[in-house]
């Protein structure tokens, strides 16, 4: 057999195993080789078939045991290939070629061997580089709220009988040169758990005279709203995007209990939009611009150049282009020359455009830059084992309908909000997303307290504007 011969049955047992175990005489061992393959195939291709719902496959490969079970598979097949290539190479008698082509096929043999290597060492790689991820970010099983009395989510309904969903996401601007934690960006994703439409309920960070549910440490401390005195430079620490921080500042208040933050604005929040509040999730708002570094960018239009620093001395230019992750952020977060409600219409289109642009081949390609990035970026009370279940919700919310309402002036006064009818914009954007009711409402107007105020006009509330597409809005002036 010539060495060219020999590199080609090489290369054929690499993509059909025992190929070259039958040309070099081994024919039980080639045939056992081949029908061991074809099984393996047969076998891939019947589990393919047989997935109903492959956002719920997606879903069950999350899971703890999942992954550590294709860590371990993809690694001993790996080493089995590269050992299955020797073998094929030594089978078929190289020494049989003049030195020189033993060279040379020996360096092509040890090259298609390395080649095989390679994709599973990858697939390895990316397996246990989310599995670290998944399991540092998220808690450990046995706190879900879901949960039955064992402590486990009943398979045949993880959500427990409800229609929809809440997760909180915040964003904080925390740094080594301020202490605690202020959330200036509060959004509830009220997720629709059969069709994955979603309503997305934006809160400006400078909401005032906050209620607490009654009955709560901090409805005792503050029974006619959350108030503070001014700041000594004359800011205001009573404002809703505070609360996580006062509540982080003060345990005394709930009876030495440290790091009240989360569940306390949590509760906060769920009890002014009439909703129990699922979960929440933290992102590092600076930690944001490694991740959108990490995807390679994102495409935005700025509608007007946006000056930020200091010293106005940056300038995010007005255009359609990819922004690296700081001026993504920049674009998101400057006050320069703007007000809150703008500033969170700017962080919506940011969300929309990651939501449209981090596509799967992005986060395959470069997947372990984004969870290096995402390690330092979230901190969530989400339980290690709905991610089961939420991932392939998260898939369908992609391709579902995603709209969003606005809780700022003229739809709210941000100094005296009516949260009476907040609450009715919210039950009203909920059904029109195409759910019922909002479920497992905390507050219903008839019972909740609401401020001694002067109430918008029932009418003229029935008139205001109900929930938008996500997107709309972006890449206007």
């Amino acid at each position: 057999m010539g060495a060219l011969r020999l590199v080609g049955w090489l290369v054929l047992s690499a993509l059909a195993p025992g190929a070259a175990h039958l040309k070099a005489g081994w024919r039980r061992t080639g045939l056992t080789l081949l029908g061991c393959y074809a099984a393996a195939l047969l076998g891939l291709l019947a589990v393919v078939l047989t997935i109903g719902d492959l956002r719920v496959a997606v879903g069950t490969l999350v899971s703890d045991a999942w992954l550590t079970v294709i860590l371990v598979v993809t690694a001993l097949l790996g080493v089995a290939w590269f050992a299955l290539i020797v073998h094929s190479f030594t089978v078929l008698r190289p020494g049989r070629l003049r030195q020189a082509e033993q060279i040379v096929t020996g360096a092509l043999a040890g090259l298609v061997a390395v080649s095989v290597l390679a994709p599973f060492a990858v697939a390895s790689q990316y397996v246990w580089t989310g599995r670290e991820t998944l399991n540092e970010i998220f808690k450990n099983p046995g706190t879900d709220p879901l949960a039955q009395g064992d402590g486990q989510v009943p398979a045949e309904d993880p959500w427990a009988g409800r229609e929809r969903v809440n997760i909180l996401l915040l964003g904080g601007d925390a740094d080594d040169h301020r202490p605690g934690v202020r959330t200036d960006s509060m959004h509830l994703a009220s997720v629709d758990v059969k069709t994955g439409n979603t309503v997305l309920f934006s809160l400006p960070r400078n909401l005032e005279n906050v209620r607490f549910r009654p009955g709560t440490p901090m409805a005792e401390r503050f029974p006619d709203g959350f108030r503070l005195p001014p700041d000594p430079g004359g800011g205001r620490s009573d404002l809703l995007n505070s609360v996580w921080e006062y509540s982080d500042a003060h345990p005394e208040i709930f009876g030495g209990r440290r790091n009240m933050g989360p569940e306390v604005l949590m509760d906060t929040i769920g009890y002014t939009l009439g909703l129990e509040v699922d979960w929440y999730a933290l992102v590092n708002m600076w930690g944001f611009a490694r991740l959108i570094d990490a995807i390679g960018g994102v495409t935005l239009t700025v509608e007007q150049d946006v000056i930020f620093g200091k010293y106005n001395e940056g300038l995010v230019k007005a255009g359609t282009r990819r922004l690296k992750g700081a001026d993504a952020m920049w674009y998101a977060r400057s006050r320069t020359n703007s007000d809150d409600y703008t500033r969170m219409r700017r962080q919506r289109c940011v969300i929309s455009a990651l939501l449209d642009q981090a596509d799967p081949a992005t986060v395959l390609t470069r997947f372990t830059a984004i969870a290096g990035a995402t390690r330092e970026l979230i901190q969530t009370d989400i339980p290690r084992d709905m991610l089961t279940h939420l991932v392939p919700l998260a898939l369908k919310v992609q391709d579902a309908k995603v709209t969003s309402i606005q809780f700022v002036p003229p739809l709210i006064k941000t100094y005296d909000p009516d949260w009476r009818e907040m609450r009715r914009l919210v039950r009203r954007s909920l059904r029109e997303s195409g759910s019922t009711t909002p479920v497992a409402a905390s507050a219903t107007p008839e019972a909740t307290a609401t401020p001694d105020r002067t109430k918008t006009p029932k009418k003229k509330g029935r008139d205001r504007p109900s929930a938008t597409d996500l997107a709309e809005g972006c890449g206007q002036a």
